[in-house]
């Protein structure tokens, strides 16, 4: 790889929201209790990569407030790299979570007009990019607007210059969109851009066109990608490369609280065994360990697992007790 030294394995740039829960299950004009977090796609990517050990960075826009100031202040604790462009004109997105019956959620996003939908192009510092290895993005900064849109392009434009990996996970949200159709467009740009495509199933039809999950991976290699893999839930997931590899993976089995951040999981995970030099089998095994304990506890991000978390799972999960 060209360039200069790199100081970061990932570098992360997207939206990260204010994030409050509902206390309990039940109707929301019930509940009275409501915990304070935060989450982000990207920034649940970039948390992932530092829990396992990687040096991992994260660009974006917050408010002048309290909850820019715990983003921030979070994502610093966690020994992600923070570049983050404080808006005095726009408060921190929120997201807000309930529970109305037992196992499901639902999100409801106060995200216009905010801070991380006013990223631009300028907010990118191409010398932080041009320092990284991977360069991460998604779908979702494409469809809060023309402005995150140009900047994920920049920094896209900086990777390239850099000789940095880009990747694109798809992460499609269908309230951002007008239609399906504006929202393949967008994404089949990035990914033409892309060195490194994700897609779970649903989103991969929606770019490519085809159902079945190999036939995926050829389309999305056909855009332009090195690297393709096709996230399958429960059924694991797969993947294939220019070159010829190809690889599959089952889900691995536990007790599932949150689902939520699990795909930012298996990217954190795959992209940190990238940056390892790791095989395919290595990335996809990785991959779905840490999809899968992110799934254990409530949270965006909170389960992203440490290497002995994964050694734990690995060993079967053994005496639930520690002494």
């Amino acid at each position: 790889m060209t360039g200069p030294a790199r100081r970061l394995d990932v570098l992360a740039l997207g939206e990260s929201l204010g994030l409050l829960v509902a206390g309990r299950t039940g109707r929301l004009q019930q509940v009275r209790d409501m915990r304070l977090g935060f989450g982000g796609a990207e920034s649940n990517v970039a948390i992932g990569v530092a829990r396992l050990g990687g040096a991992a960075g994260w660009i974006g826009r917050i408010g002048a407030d309290a909850v820019g100031e715990l983003i921030a202040r979070e994502l610093r604790a966690e020994s992600v790299e923070t570049h983050a462009v404080v808006d005095g004109g726009a408060a921190t997105a929120l997201m807000l979570k309930e529970r109305p019956h037992p196992g499901t959620s639902r999100i409801t996003y106060y995200r216009q007009g905010q801070a991380g939908s006013r990223l631009q192009a300028e907010d990118v510092p191409a010398d932080v990019v041009a320092a990284a290895r991977v360069l991460h993005v998604t779908g979702i900064s494409a469809g809060l607007g023309a402005g995150p849109l140009a900047a994920v392009h920049a920094a896209i434009d900086h990777a390239k210059a850099a000789g940095v990996l880009v990747s694109f996970d798809v992460n499609h949200r269908a309230s951002l969109w007008s239609g399906p159709a504006a929202a393949t467009e967008a994404y089949r740009g990035l990914a033409a851009r892309a060195d490194v495509v994700f897609a779970g199933d649903d989103e991969a039809h929606l770019v490519t066109g085809e159902t079945d999950p190999e036939r995926q991976l050829d389309a999305l290699l056909g855009l332009g990608a090195a690297h393709a893999i096709v996230k399958l839930g429960e059924r694991g997931a797969t993947y294939a490369s220019a070159s010829g590899e190809r690889a599959r993976r089952d889900a691995v089995r536990v007790s599932v609280v949150d689902t939520v951040g699990a795909g930012d999981a298996f990217v954190a995970g795959w992209l940190y065994e990238l940056t390892r030099g790791s095989d395919a089998g290595a990335r996809l095994d990785t991959a779905v360990a840490c999809g899968a304990l992110a799934c254990t506890a409530e949270g965006d991000w909170e389960a992203a697992p440490t290497p002995s978390d994964l050694a734990w799972l690995r060993s079967g999960g053994a005496d639930p007790v520690s002494r």
